[in-house]
């Protein structure tokens, strides 16, 4: 970066503080902006500072929002007896795009991970806990990662809410579609032994 001018330098610096963005890509986006019409370049400024100014966290769930409430708890078609627990806004959406759910959501806006100092003071379960009490709550879904982290937290949300006389499931872990057994790691093949399913109850 040494021959460029300093707000060149300043803009690569900046953009290589995102994740996964190296000093070379950097450099290729900043030079993006620098020849980009004066008013896209203006557009990705006032988009940046939009998000930082106008974005918060859903009173309700925890997910992304511009007013109190975000999207789906503000939709009144949504079925607020069933609520599913994921990590983070991320997987939220992912859930969405299947368009195969239609209840309420919590976002834990991460995982336990005592290597990194994140316990369960650092996520929203006692948020979770409260919601749980104060509704009408009929089902609990846990759609936590299958990794340790995300089985961790999922079996400490079990305990936690079993208190509560509340039914507390788990999404399925398995094989996925189209896929070859010879491939599938131990890890996956015992899920899928595990959550199984019975063929004579399949719609």
């Amino acid at each position: 970066m040494a021959g460029y001018p300093l707000p060149i330098k300043r803009l690569i610096s900046e953009l290589g503080k995102l994740p996964g963005i190296g000093e070379k890509t950097a450099t290729r986006l900043a030079m993006h902006v620098l020849r980009a019409p004066e008013g896209d370049a203006r557009g990705l400024a006032e988009s940046i500072m939009d998000v930082r100014d106008k974005i918060r966290f859903c009173q309700v769930c925890h997910n992304f929002a511009e007013t109190e409430l975000c999207n789906v708890c503000r939709d009144p078609a949504r079925d607020t007896g069933l609520i599913c627990v994921v990590e983070d806004p991320d997987a939220l959406m992912a859930i969405e795009e299947s368009g195969s759910y239609s209840g309420t959501y919590h976002v834990l806006h991460g995982v336990l991970s005592p290597l990194d100092g994140v316990g369960p003071e650092q996520l929203k379960l006692y948020e979770l806990v409260e919601r749980i009490r104060e509704k009408a709550v009929r089902e609990v879904i846990l759609a936590t990662n299958p990794n340790v982290s995300g089985e961790s937290t999922a079996l400490l949300i079990a305990r936690m809410i079993g208190k509560l006389d509340v039914p507390v499931t788990r999404i399925a872990q398995g094989v996925p579609m189209g896929s070859d057994l010879r491939y599938m790691d131990r890890m996956t093949l015992s899920k899928s032994l595990q959550f199984r399913r019975d063929m004579e109850k399949e719609p």
